[in-house]
């Protein structure tokens, strides 16, 4: 699903840039528009964040709600099954923790190897 955001509110732009960063696209490219004021544009399928209760989505929210809305909007208007956005995004983080945990069992390893060595040499030295 291809998302672009439009919001009046700086912070929450940014933060559904930060959200959504693997799903942006132009405004021209999208499968859906995310706006925090709901203005009616036939033009584009539009999601709305706010606080009243005719928003998609109301403040405040947790990445999870808004992938899960998302996508919850995004199959109730074309009927159709998409690949969800939210799969996409836990993948993408289980894969980086899983880097991010390699790279420390490795420092460990090398840790431990070194002491292990300077234990040796101290007691051949003797």
């Amino acid at each position: 699903m291809k998302v672009a955001i439009q919001c009046d509110s700086p912070l929450l732009q940014r933060s559904l840039e930060l959200f959504l960063e693997g799903n942006l696209s132009s405004l021209r490219q999208c499968d859906i528009l995310i706006r925090d004021k709901n203005i009616d544009d036939d033009q584009y399928p539009t999601f709305v964040i706010g606080s009243d209760e005719s928003s998609d989505l109301l403040k405040p929210f947790s990445k999870a709600q808004l992938l899960h809305a998302l996508n919850q909007k995004f199959e109730s208007k074309h009927d159709v099954s998409f690949p969800s956005i939210e799969e996409r995004v836990s993948s993408n983080d289980e894969k980086i923790s899983f880097e991010i945990l390699e790279r420390h069992i490795d420092k460990l390893t090398r840790e431990y190897q070194s002491n292990i060595l300077k234990a040796i040499r101290a007691f051949y030295e003797k």
